[in-house]
């Protein structure tokens, strides 16, 4: 076993025993915030919810600790399950070995200090969180599929275009119950520029996502203030698409070398996105030039000398040719492999990273839609890759934590069974929406996608079936 893992498993006993078998660091201590919408969740898992402005009015810090956090860490320290966190509870569900995300945080978040602070107050005590998520805005040059509206204005100004998919039930893209407010006049922007004295003096780390944040004005004062008034102590992290102009990242890469070496920030962190490769890559995410990603990736790694992590959307179009995509994965860490410093605190970290986080909505990309009996090979043959191809001490090949996290995917998708009305349902949806989805963007899915071509026809013999009963029982 290696040491990431032991240290993840020593410290969830050790939680377990303190603080029982349901305690979460991330409800107290970490929080994504999208300021355009006025809505925050402890991490991607839960859905968001909303930051009543009242709140805000009292207490920037509400930007964060909102009413239905504190209720639901008031129900995880009497051993309680808030439902919002079904992804965590149904990983550790499947057995005592597989290592869920709840435990991964734990691990990552614990020290004595914030324990000792947890402990000794209230549950309901405002917390200056030491992880910040923080979208500024919706603005964005991509529009994935699985993605919405309010997260991507190309996609908003798509639906503006063409309407919602009405025919559609889990993911229509409706836009008109939701309002994406603009930068310039967001009091959700202005509480956290009122909040963000006070809770930089505490923060570990600020990840700045989006929509795209390298075409948010915000981010870049966000820049400009670090370069006037530095945080030493505080590490930031960006999601990037780097599907946009060279230029942009370039600008990025100069900031970043600034901060740094004036030591006005401790650190910085790259994150982009990627599930598949090739002409699959550039169907799944509309806007992706894979020339210009890849390039953009090459002018960050020259320019910083820094890591970057893949975070893969892993969903039902990945199940088949994920292997490329990890391939990818080993020619990059070894292409880089002299150019990016070796850590000072862990020469064997990974230098190109990745992570298999499984897509859970809309139901048409959920992998349980398939049958499991004609895809879960798939899974097995990706997992006999990574397995062929692991060593923990080689930063060029797989870790036993990639391997792990992966194997996971593989056991929840062999073991969840949904009920036959989800799953008709997510099988209808798929036809519906990918049939809608080649017309508006002018793409082919079973040139893109062969090897569904089979569930492709089972998935239009159900939509069609749906449309028989509807009629019958209209008569």
């Amino acid at each position: 076993m290696s040491r990431h893992i032991e240290r993840i498993n020593s410290i969830d006993a050790k939680l377990n025993e303190e603080m029982g078998p349901t305690f979460c660091l991330a409800k107290w201590h970490h929080t994504t915030i999208y300021l355009h919408r006025g809505q925050t969740h402890s991490c991607y898992h839960p859905h968001p919810h909303d930051i009543p402005l009242a709140e805000l009015n009292r207490n920037p810090s509400a930007l964060h600790n909102t009413k239905e956090k504190i209720r639901e860490r008031a129900e995880m320290l009497v051993g309680e399950k808030p439902t919002g966190c079904k992804y965590c509870w149904n990983v550790e569900g499947l057995s005592d070995t597989h290592i869920s995300d709840r435990k991964i945080r734990n691990a990552s978040i614990y020290t004595p200090e914030r324990m000792d602070e947890i402990k000794k107050n209230p549950y309901d005590f405002k917390v200056n969180p030491e992880y910040i998520e923080v979208a500024f805005s919706n603005e964005c040059n991509f529009k994935c599929g699985y993605c919405h509206p309010m997260h991507s204005s190309s996609f908003y100004q798509e639906v503006k275009k063409h309407g919602p998919v009405t025919d559609v039930k889990n993911h229509s893209v409706d836009i008109n119950w939701f309002e994406a407010i603009e930068e310039d006049n967001n009091p959700y922007i202005d509480a956290w520029w009122e909040w963000w004295p006070e809770v930089s003096k505490t923060l570990n780390i600020l990840r700045i996502t989006g929509g795209e944040p390298l075409l948010h004005k915000t981010t870049w004062k966000l820049f400009d203030d670090l370069h006037n008034d530095p945080k030493p102590n505080l590490e930031i992290n960006m999601n990037s698409n780097l599907g946009m102009t060279h230029r942009h990242v370039e600008k990025l890469v100069t900031n970043v070398s600034g901060l740094l070496e004036a030591s006005a920030i401790k650190k910085f962190k790259l994150f982009s996105s990627m599930e598949a490769w090739g002409k699959r890559a550039e169907y799944l995410r509309t806007g992706l030039n894979l020339e210009i990603w890849e390039k953009n990736q090459d002018i960050y790694l020259r320019g910083v000398k820094n890591h970057i992590t893949h975070m893969c959307t892993f969903n039902i179009l990945s199940v088949a040719t994920f292997p490329e995509f990890l391939a990818k994965i080993l020619e990059w860490r070894k292409k880089y492999n002299d150019i990016i410093p070796d850590s000072e605190i862990d020469p064997l970290i990974r230098k190109i990273r990745f992570d298999t986080p499984y897509l859970k909505e809309p139901l048409q990309y959920d992998m349980h839609i398939l049958p499991k009996h004609e895809f879960l090979h798939y899974f097995d043959t990706t997992l006999n890759f990574i397995e062929d191809n692991m060593d923990e001490q080689d930063v060029t090949m797989f870790s036993e934590l990639e391997y792990e996290g992966f194997r996971r995917v593989r056991d929840y998708f062999a073991t969840e069974n949904y009920d036959d009305e989800r799953i008709r349902q997510g099988r209808v949806d798929f036809y519906r929406w990918f049939n809608e989805y080649d017309k508006r963007r002018g793409t082919n899915f079973l040139e893109t996608f062969p090897e569904y071509t089979e569930f492709y026809y089972m998935c239009k013999e159900f939509s069609e079936q749906d449309e028989k009963d509807i009629i019958a029982r209209s008569e």
